[in-house]
């Protein structure tokens, strides 16, 4: 028979109380995490992030190795505090970022991009960490990792189903190429880091004018290419000439030095001699060919 607590209830019954309780208050298992690198020269590999301190630098002794000129000896550290994963820089000469803005230490969170040197790592992080980094590789190619536009193998496959679609409908399509006016230049004068930010930047500018769809696509080095479904040459050249005053008027700033930008542009519409999507990218490719002739920072279609 079962003694008695102080207040009614078996002791026996206590200890159900206490076991299920403690049940509820074990603590979780916490979640898995990795840092993908989706820009660099080693191209998705995939760094899993332990409960232990993490180095990441040029030097050999580091846990994450980026032998780039432009990372410090040892760049940033990582760290988990009460199941969080933290970023801290390590006074490196050209900074550590967390979705482009310079960080201390901020605590990263899952979709976080770190850019360290020309370096970019995804951070991923969940129960299902394997699902998520199988995710991640396939993402990988059809979008491209610096710019987080749309990359040139997607960019053929997408053209060549909207040139179907167009000659099965009868419908317009255009297509504008696009390229960054000096950007040697740029690269010369401000530094490659500073380039990786104009490209992107470039990029969040110019997809404020791309509706749903419509595609940005980086087609190779500082050359892009928007696919303009449903739509005339005429209205290509328009939408053209607002990407380059857009890119024009914006203020580029990198570590405190304002960057002055313009771009070049070429439209070309779909036609019987341009029924694939290597002609019509050829087609567009040489009316900017003549804007850069005509002096640049102007649209030709």
């Amino acid at each position: 028979m079962d003694s008695k607590d102080n207040w009614g209830g078996s002791l026996s019954d206590d200890k159900t109380r206490k076991a299920t309780v403690s049940k509820i208050q074990k603590p979780l298992t916490p979640q898995e995490s990795s840092l993908i690198e989706i820009h660099g020269p080693n191209l998705g590999k995939n760094y899993r992030v332990t409960g232990k301190e993490m180095t990441i630098g040029r030097e050999q002794t580091n846990t994450i190795l980026i032998d780039r000129d432009n990372v410090s000896r040892t760049h940033c550290k990582l760290d988990r505090i009460k199941g969080a994963i933290f970023i801290e820089d390590m006074n490196s000469t050209n900074g550590t970022y967390v979705n482009d803005v310079p960080i201390k230490r901020e605590r990263l969170r899952q979709g976080d991009l770190l850019k360290i040197g020309e370096v970019v790592f995804k951070f991923i992080s969940g129960g299902n960490i394997e699902g998520l980094y199988h995710e991640e590789i396939y993402r990988m190619t059809i979008v491209d990792g610096l710019t987080q536009v749309a990359n040139k193998r997607y960019l053929v496959e997408f053209l060549d189903r909207e040139i179907a679609r167009a000659i099965r409908f009868g419908r317009s399509l255009s297509v504008v190429m696009l390229d960054i006016d000096h950007f040697k230049q740029v690269n010369d004068t401000y530094g490659h880091l500073a380039g990786d930010y104009i490209l992107k930047e470039m990029c969040t500018v110019l997809s404020r004018l791309v509706r749903k769809e419509e595609l940005l696509a980086r087609y190779g080095g500082e050359e892009f290419i928007e696919v303009l479904p449903e739509t005339g040459l005429s209205t290509a050249c328009t939408i053209a000439e607002k990407s380059r005053r857009m890119v024009e008027r914006h203020v580029f700033e990198f570590a405190g030095a304002r960057i002055p930008l313009t771009i070049s542009l070429g439209a070309a519409e779909l036609s019987p001699m341009a029924a694939d999507p290597m002609n019509l990218i050829r087609a567009a490719d040489d009316k900017l060919y003549e804007a850069k002739n005509a002096g640049r920072n102007c649209v030709v279609g």
